[in-house]
């Protein structure tokens, strides 16, 4: 969750808040391209208030954000993870204005799942999403290789059994109109989850997409491939059951 701020190097501010290196923010300040409050920075260490202070670099305000969250589409062929040597990976989908040098992806989809992934440099609200303790419900919609059976209901809510004899938590299934189509809500993060849980009754999951974690949706006109910020206010509907 978003923090008090306090006093920070002015170098240091410009370099996170930017995505540059500490020397590129002195080269700024250097050659005079900075200014705090409406007067041209001079020393790299100068103390600033990032909740009070105004600035610029170059003539652009620069808005403070200690951690950024971001809302990102995951297409197919993509790996959730931070380096990968074969396939892209989520923060190469990143735009420049958003990259940070911490960012990561809070919790896996596979790399043929799409849907809504949250990346963040923010440790701390990332463990909170994903502990146990949490129970943040992730919502998929599912596409079936057979028709869903009405005991799935009763079955998903019981607690499935998967593969390897692991007891999943209860879940919930809503199954509709046309019923290869499902809607899936899980309160934890398995291995391959939703394809074990539809194996173990018998199934086969042929399509997968998250579209929500906690009470934030993913954007309906978000593009496949594209993100958007998440605003520090919103953070708090992650926990939202």
């Amino acid at each position: 969750m978003p923090r008090d701020h306090e006093a920070q190097r002015l170098d240091r501010f410009l370099a996170a808040q930017l995505n540059i290196t500490r020397s590129e923010a002195k080269e700024l300040i250097k050659k005079r391209l900075v200014t705090v409050n409406g007067s041209t920075a001079r020393l790299f260490d100068m103390k600033i208030d990032p909740d009070k202070d105004i600035v610029s670099s170059e003539g652009r305000d620069i808005t403070y954000r200690k951690y950024v969250y971001i809302m990102l589409n995951k297409p197919a062929g993509v790996v959730c993870a931070t380096k990968d040597e074969l396939s892209p990976t989520v923060l190469s989908l990143i735009p420049p204005e958003l990259r940070r040098k911490k960012l990561f992806p809070a919790g896996r989809l596979d790399k043929d799942t799409e849907g809504f992934v949250f990346i963040t440099d923010d440790g701390e609200t990332a463990h909170k999403m994903l502990s146990p303790k949490s129970h943040v419900p992730k919502l998929y919609y599912a596409e079936l290789e057979h028709e869903a059976e009405e005991s799935y209901i009763d079955r998903f809510r019981e607690g499935l059994v998967i593969d390897g004899g692991e007891k999943c938590l209860p879940a919930e299934i809503e199954i509709c109109e046309d019923r290869k189509k499902v809607y899936i809500t899980l309160h934890e993060g398995k291995y391959h989850q939703v394809k074990r849980m539809a194996e173990a009754v018998g199934n086969k999951v042929v399509f997968l997409k998250r579209i929500k974690i906690g009470g934030i949706a993913l954007d309906e006109d978000l593009p496949l491939g594209k993100c958007r910020e998440i605003l520090h206010k919103e953070i708090v509907n992650l926990y939202t059951k």
